[in-house]
């Protein structure tokens, strides 16, 4: 089920059709729309339609091509607004040096009083931003002081823009635009993170292919959905569920993911048997933020599944292509576990691979490496550094330096043992990934770099 973040159902192409575009969207799988108000006038319409439909919510915001309009009031009526039942955002608001419709000192100033605002209530902020990336981000950085977080709608900005839109602490979405042919966009969407992008149209604007030329709507979101999981190897469904996880965590639209510990990505069902490990990794968001491509997998040890549970919750493996153990924690920490539904899985003709940071060796005392022999056929192993000392400052094991050269041997082992090895490395800034290498190659191992702040 999708999510419309951004869009204009007051508009004229789309107000005097507004229940047969609410069907259309319903039939589409899309479950919920935030229509978004640009000034006055469009606030208020905003917010009556939100009212009257319990799928659309609303925002409430100024416009820069309209700011000459704004006056003294602005505040105090977007603070009323922002007041109101199903209100979940200011914005848009921002800068566009493009149409230049508006004088730019007044856009300025209107932006930064708007980003006061969304600092002081605490609101979420949808940003327009066309060709005046430098002053947008310069009045962020200034009048949010890093308090302000939202999303840049309709992002157009290159993987630099991005970067900087990211390090604010918001998320950026993308429009039907990145359906198009002669699109600039896809370094852009390729670099950006899938934890941090909303779907949205900006209907009745931006007509994804192969519609482009026609009235644009809500219903139309599955169409950047589909384009968005093909760029970054992902299944519509996974597009679907991660942004939808995003929008209710930045504007609370829909519901919190529930937990679970058997949960699909791509073509591959995940099994999450604890969320203890024996590293405490500087990138690892499992104490603040446990989920994994829109999963919720974060447990206590009280909630961790029997293989009972396990296996009844795999029963109906479909088309999967494999069972990966892996989650947040470590998953040779239960190893018996581990070996029983493993043993199930192939049961059922299916391949098995193990997410490891390889200091099993070490947990069990004893060398675990012949008790997967059979039962697993890939194995992946967080390598991370090329250096015991680097690795330990990286990933702070409960067994110190001493773990980097226990990861080494178990993976010499299962190259001996297993079908198929492979050491990995989070592009983590400072991280010599050549010097990885290396030392990944000279266990006989495969290799492969993990997109830092990539997860899944």
């Amino acid at each position: 089920m999708f999510i419309d973040s951004h869009a204009h159902l007051d508009f004229p192409e789309l107000k005097p059709h507004l229940d047969a575009v609410l069907a259309n969207a319903r039939m589409a799988g899309v479950t919920h729309i935030l229509t978004v108000g640009i000034d006055g006038a469009t606030n208020q319409a905003a917010y009556d339609i939100a009212r009257a439909h319990e799928s659309v919510y609303a925002s409430a915001g100024w416009h820069p091509h309209d700011v000459s309009r704004a006056d003294a009031g602005l505040e105090r009526h977007l603070e009323d607004f922002l007041s109101r039942p199903k209100v979940v955002a200011l914005g848009e608001a921002g800068l566009d040096y493009y149409r230049d419709l508006s004088p730019r000192d007044t856009q300025r100033e209107v932006f930064a009083r708007i980003v006061r605002l969304a600092r002081r209530l605490d609101r979420p902020l949808i940003v327009h931003c066309r060709d005046a990336f430098p002053d947008t981000f310069e009045i962020l950085h200034r009048e949010g002081e890093g308090q302000v977080k939202g999303v840049f709608h309709c992002f157009s900005g290159g993987p630099d823009e991005l970067r900087k839109a990211l390090h604010l602490g918001f998320f950026v979405s993308f429009t039907g635009n990145i359906t198009y042919k002669n699109t600039a966009l896809l370094p852009t969407l390729q670099a950006a993170p899938v934890d941090r992008l909303l779907l949205e149209t900006d209907c009745p604007f931006m007509t994804p292919h192969p519609h482009r030329g026609k009235r644009n709507e809500p219903a139309y979101v599955p169409l950047v959905a589909a384009k968005i999981a093909e760029v970054k190897g992902l299944s519509v469904e996974d597009v679907a569920r991660i942004t939808r996880y995003n929008t209710w965590r930045l504007f609370g639209i829909g519901e919190a993911p529930e937990q679970r510990f058997v949960y699909p990505i791509r073509n591959s069902l995940y099994v999450a048997l604890t969320s203890r490990c024996t590293n405490d990794c500087r990138f690892c968001p499992r104490h603040v933020h446990p989920v994994v491509k829109g999963h919720y997998i974060g447990m206590t040890e009280a909630e961790e599944p029997s293989p009972d549970q396990v296996i009844a919750a795999l029963s109906d493996l479909g088309n999967y292509d494999e069972v990966v153990f892996c989650g947040f924690g470590e998953p040779t920490i239960r190893l018996e576990e581990l070996k029983q539904i493993a043993r199930w899985v192939k049961g059922q003709g299916r391949k098995v691979r193990l997410d490891t940071n390889g200091q099993a060796n070490l947990i069990h005392g004893r060398d675990i490496v012949p008790e997967l022999a059979g039962l697993v056929d890939a194995v992946s192993i967080s390598l991370n550094e090329h250096r015991a000392d680097l690795y330990q400052a990286l990933v702070h094991s409960e067994f110190g330096e001493a773990a980097f050269q226990a990861l080494l041997d178990f993976a010499r082992r299962c190259v001996e043992l297993l079908p198929e090895v492979t050491l990995s490395v989070v592009s983590y800034p400072g991280v010599d990934l050549e010097a990885a290498r290396k030392v990944a190659e000279g266990t006989g191992a495969k290799f492969r770099v993990r997109e830092y702040n990539e997860v899944g």
